[in-house]
């Protein structure tokens, strides 16, 4: 991964001739741990930092181990501390989440052995077999292909080449092919759409870019780059820092330090500004993704704290629909867009009437109760989803409360309010702060228009 902290590879060097991994258990894919639709949880876990034993399994699908590396003439590095693979793939295993080995890495920038090794069709098939290889020796779920990166061109051609030849290989033995991508920009280019057929899902490593570092629209933004190139949102996994920029420091350092910093992405440390991705950005980042991606990725577990500030927490919690339960009884305004007020066109009490964002004015037409049922009421009615629609673009309305899922809003920590029986977010239509803009139900991604305060 970009910047990783690659030098600790160096201890790594001892080539493996082709041929000579011994298989030493038969390959028995587990069963990854399961998550809504599909959705991935995908952390790397690498062989120089922290406990095979903290890791929660429970909560991830899919553990990368890092690194090996390639070299020119397709043998593979040694695996650093193989025991602790071992343990990785036990304690993995039985917890159904799946364990692939990384080969790569940012590795200093110095990427020769894959251009060497990918740009001769020899070397490629040694390097293939040597990859079956150390997933059978290891009893791993798969590989991921970390190359940093492949240019436009002949390397991006050599990629393409090796990647079907990996596919071909990991699936027909039961095996994953995940690689791990650039964010963005002309370097993407040197992972050509044909690719996206051969991969179960990218990685894609938005993380080190944007102002600040990692930030929720320059993430959102890479991913939808790469959607825009032809890649399927089930095969796109969302890559989070668990460390700061420019410093690099871990975000259980950063929290250790004070706790508070948990909720907010930058923090003044030994006189400078660091950036990372708090718990609310995370918890945001995973919402948007159950709707528009395939999943969360992380950089990297070590960095995590196993305690209520854990971001790989933050992730399942959400990922698996956990919510803030709403304040009950609390009686006042629902601001959103702009610090405007969620609102009942004319204080109209018919059923049908809209509900839309208007200026705050302190009348009865703005003021909501949050009740014990999970309804908002306004003017002795619900705040309901008109027909029970779970469409996107369902009108938002003021109706009789009849204790329908139509009816049921709830409070989630990225400050989206959830209808679930849609399964869609309370919204304003076309991100308008005009007053009278619609409210309706949407997709949840937890934009500016899906984020209300309660009273």
């Amino acid at each position: 991964m970009t910047k990783r902290f690659a030098a600790a590879l160096s201890a790594a060097v001892t080539a493996v001739a082709a041929g000579t991994l011994a298989v030493l258990a038969a390959p028995t894919p587990a069963q990854a741990a399961v998550l809504p639709n599909g959705f991935k949880s995908v952390g790397y876990m690498p062989s120089w930092a922290g406990s095979a034993t903290a890791i929660q399994y429970s909560k991830l699908t899919h553990v990368n181990y890092a690194f090996v590396l390639p070299n020119g003439n397709g043998s593979l590095t040694a695996v650093d501390n193989p025991s602790k693979l071992q343990q990785i793939v036990s304690l993995g295993h039985a917890a159904n989440t799946k364990v692939l080995i990384a080969i790569g890495g940012w590795n200093d920038g110095n990427d020769s052995g894959f251009e060497q090794m990918a740009g001769n069709a020899g070397t490629r098939t040694t390097f293939v077999n040597n990859v079956v290889n150390l997933v059978n020796q290891y009893n791993l779920d798969g590989v991921d292909i970390d190359w940093e990166y492949p240019d436009p061109g002949t390397s991006g051609n050599n990629f393409t080449a090796l990647m079907s030849q990996l596919s071909t290989a990991m699936h027909s033995r039961g095996k994953l092919l995940t690689a791990a991508v650039v964010s963005g920009g002309g370097t993407a280019q040197g992972v050509q759409p044909a690719v996206f057929g051969y991969v179960d899902f990218l990685n894609i490593m938005t993380y080190d870019g944007g102002t600040p570092h990692a930030n929720y629209q320059w993430t959102i933004d890479n991913i939808n780059g790469w959607k825009a190139r032809g890649l399927p949102a089930s095969k796109a996994v969302v890559g989070v820092p668990f460390y700061s920029r420019p410093g690099g420091i871990p975000y259980n350092q950063i929290i250790a330090q004070n706790a508070a910093w948990a909720n907010q992405d930058c923090a003044t440390i030994n006189g400078a500004q660091q950036c990372y991705n708090g718990l609310p950005t995370i918890r945001a980042k995973t919402q948007w993704a159950m709707a528009n991606a395939g999943g969360m990725m992380n950089w990297e577990l070590s960095q995590d704290p196993n305690n209520a500030n854990s971001l790989v927490s933050a992730i399942y919690t959400v990922a698996t629909g956990g919510t803030t339960p709403p304040p009950t009884g609390r009686t006042g305004r629902i601001t959103g867009l702009a610090g405007k007020c969620v609102d009942v066109a004319a204080a109209n009490t018919a059923n049908g009437t809209a509900i839309q964002l208007y200026t705050c004015n302190n009348t009865n037409a703005q003021t909501w109760t949050v009740s014990s049922d999970s309804t908002l009421r306004a003017l002795g009615k619900c705040m309901d989803v008109a027909s029970g629609s779970v469409a996107n673009g369902a009108n938002v309305q003021l109706w009789d409360c009849n204790g329908s899922g139509a009816q049921v809003w709830q409070a989630q920590s990225n400050q989206t309010l959830r209808n679930p029986q849609s399964n869609k977010c309370l919204d304003v239509r076309d991100n308008s702060s005009a007053d009278g803009a619609r409210l309706q139900i949407w997709d949840c991604f937890a934009g500016a228009n899906q984020r209300w305060v309660l009273p």
